[in-house]
């Protein structure tokens, strides 16, 4: 291989350095090129070439495309910084404020618990008091009362004791007040389980105490072939009398689209208010049955599986736990139930009573002024209510409100912002023509539309108590959606859906055949119970709407106490005949019961003539007492009411000038007669001493002389 001479690698160094140069920058000056320009110049000539060279170079326009590449990137990490800390700030706060809900739910729950656990501590200091042995079993005196347990765990303070009468809790305060509505029922001994808490053994309690005559019935009931001595069913609100026109109408195969259609929507997850063909088809239906001046809007209906159901979702979105809704005594007891166990919200009652008096025209009448004393006696102890409750047609008075009746109420409401939950479940059950129901939601103006929430569902009407289906219609949306939350809980299968839209949807069906035979098969049973009444001589409300008939008993009690009303309660119940007593609905008043008489006639008359066979004994041991012991004053709750209540007519507008129809008075005489000592004091013997000539007289007419 040839060597390079020394002239080729000086050629090859230059050209070299001459590249290297044009890719450096201007002021770095290669020493090689300036050992080529002769002898080393001075600082002077040195200056001059660079900057020969600083003006010879032209721009590079890169340069300015990346110089503002760089800063826009720049500018946008900046701007994705500034976003990011905003991100977390928010966040931040948001879990702020998580932690303060939280902080705040425990709290509560705290407080809740601990409330429960001084319920049961004064539960056991009341059992210690009565030389209770055992510590794990809770045995409860006979007529302990449970709602003032209850109550307490709501806030309302005080804690139990022995029943007492309703004239004694008269001018007490609310805190202190007993509201033993089932202290009817004999718990026994109450296991408290150490798998529930103190929540749970209180809703356990609850159920055990409400229940026993239904469980009676139950495991002893009567069939007419099978079990022909067993418990007759007077005490549960059923409509006995259309079960063959239900089960065929539910049944019924017409074609494909009708009863038995089952498409894929129905079994998949439904809109939680309910399909959207339903409510379409609940609002035509209750645009024309109650007379609605507007067609009523499909957004507006939600459907949940029974009315018990709607008043709980109410309770719980309209009160906070502590606070109160109001309602009129007496009325439909499990009303309590499902206000109390899931919201945790207590009633204040505007107690009505059987006297007529101050502008009062009928008995056990709502007016205005007892709402108003109701609701500033719980004001003025600290009790916040939310909401006021109206039963319309009333359960168990049978009441139907008027016109002017029910806007009243609503103005009152209005007046005090108070909520107002209308339950209209016997909207189609009242059975006499002479009687005219009237639906809120058939008024022209409601005084406050944001505020009044509609109930109704076709257990009662539709004879399918069953089939739980209830609505609600209301025109305020974040009540609707409130409630809708908790339609997860409480929905309707979509099957169940389809067949009550098919129903609903058959207006010749329910006008021409069902409301024809109900209604006319519901005045026959009211007729032959009310008939049976009047022969007995037992005053009631004669009322035209619902299943039910309020008796007035109180003349077979003797001292006129709750404690007496249990006792003839289980009389009746022993005697294979299930009534209910008027605690059960909180009626003020000692001796009033409820009596169900949509049932076939056969029941009836056996259940009947079960009732006199009770009352007819404890007539008889009034009759011994009274010759045994002095004859004492007016009896306690029994009052000088008794005149005013004795079969009082069918409903009529406040101002109207009707009377009495002539088997009211007829009725009304025989009670008197049977009440009172007068056909003791009045003999055929005395007569004919006194007043001989006309007893001559008489004797001839009736063909005795």
């Amino acid at each position: 291989m040839m060597t390079p001479s020394v002239s080729q690698k000086a050629a090859c160094s230059r050209a070299f350095l001459t590249w290297r140069s044009s890719f450096s920058e201007p002021n770095v000056a290669s020493s090689s090129r300036i050992q080529s320009l002769g002898p080393r110049p001075g600082f002077s000539t040195l200056h001059r070439l660079r900057k020969k060279r600083k003006g010879q170079r032209v721009k590079d326009p890169l340069d300015d495309l990346l110089l503002k590449t760089l800063t826009s990137q720049r500018a946008m990490e900046e701007r994705f910084l500034q976003m990011e800390e905003r991100r977390l700030q928010r966040d931040m706060e948001v879990e702020e404020r998580r932690m303060q809900l939280e902080q705040r739910r425990f709290e509560l729950e705290r407080e809740h618990e601990f409330r429960m656990f001084n319920v049961f501590a004064q539960m056991l200091s009341i059992l210690k008091q009565s030389n209770s042995s055992s510590s794990s079993s809770v045995a409860l005196p006979r007529g302990l009362d449970f709602i003032q347990v209850l109550s307490d765990i709501a806030g309302m303070g005080g804690g139990g004791g022995l029943q007492e009468a309703r004239a004694m809790q008269v001018g007490r305060p609310l805190s202190e007040r007993r509201t033993d509505m089932y202290s009817f029922c004999n718990p026994g001994e109450f296991q408290s389980s150490p798998f529930l808490s103190a929540r749970g053994n209180i809703a356990n309690l609850f159920r055990g105490s409400t229940e026993e005559g239904y469980k009676a019935y139950h495991a002893d009931k009567y069939d007419e072939d099978k079990n022909p001595n067993g418990i007759i069913n007077f005490g549960t609100s059923e409509n006995k009398l259309c079960f063959d026109l239900m089960s065929k109408r539910l049944t019924e195969q017409l074609t494909q689209s009708d009863m038995n259609l089952m498409e894929p929507p129905l079994l998949q997850y439904p809109d939680w208010k309910g399909h959207m063909f339903l409510r379409e088809e609940v609002a035509r239906f209750l645009t024309y049955y109650c007379k609605a001046p507007a067609p009523l809007k499909a957004e507006n209906v939600i459907v949940l599986n029974g009315c018990g159901s709607l008043f709980s979702a109410l309770a719980t979105v309209l009160c906070d736990p502590g606070e109160a809704v109001l309602i009129a005594t007496p009325f439909y007891g499990g009303i309590t139930q499902s206000l109390f166990l899931y919201g945790n919200v207590k009633l204040v009652y505007a107690y009505l009573d059987s006297k007529i008096t101050g502008t009062s025209t009928r008995p056990f009448q709502l007016t205005v002024d007892k709402l108003e004393k109701a609701l500033q006696d719980a004001r003025s102890e600290g009790v916040g209510v939310k909401a006021l409750i109206l039963l319309n047609p009333q359960n168990p008075l049978g009441d139907i409100y008027s016109l002017s009746e029910l806007r009243d109420y609503l103005e009152f409401a209005k007046r005090h912002e108070l909520h107002v939950i209308v339950d209209e479940i016997y909207m189609l059950s009242v059975f006499d023509e002479s009687a005219t129901f009237h639906s809120v939601l058939g008024m022209d103006r409601l005084p406050d539309p944001q505020r009044t929430h509609v109930m109704w569902g076709i257990s009662k009407d539709f004879a399918v108590s069953g089939i739980r289906f209830g609505t609600l219609y209301t025109e305020n949306q974040d009540v609707a959606n409130a409630v809708a939350s908790l339609c997860y809980f409480h929905g309707v299968c979509g099957p169940v859906q389809y067949k009550v839209a098919q129903l609903l949807r058959d207006r010749d069906w329910i006008n021409q055949v069902y409301l024809r035979a109900n209604h006319a098969r519901l005045k026959a049973a009211h007729t032959y119970v009310t008939d049976e009444l009047k022969t007995l001589g037992v005053p009631f409300l004669n009322r035209n709407a619902g299943f039910f008939v309020w008796i007035d008993f109180r003349k077979y009690l003797r001292t006129g106490t709750f404690e007496e009303e249990m006792l003839l309660w289980r009389r009746f119940l022993d005697n294979k005949v299930l009534l209910s007593c008027g605690k059960a609905f909180e009626c003020s008043e000692p001796g009033w019961f409820r009596i169900i008489f949509a049932d076939k006639t056969h029941r009836l008359q056996l259940g009947m003539q079960r009732i006199r066979r009770v009352l007819e004994e404890r007539e008889r041991e009034i009759l011994s007492e009274d010759k045994d012991q002095p004859c004492q004053s007016d009896q306690d709750g029994k009052a000088d009411s008794t005149d005013e209540v004795i079969f009082v007519s069918r409903h009529q507008e406040p101002g109207s000038t009707g009377g009495s129809n002539l088997g009211d008075l007829i009725g009304l005489l025989q009670q008197q007669m049977r009440s009172s000592d007068w056909l003791q004091k009045n003999t055929a013997e005395q007569f004919a001493q006194e007043k001989p000539e006309i007893y001559d007289v008489f004797s001839k007419l009736v063909g005795k002389q």
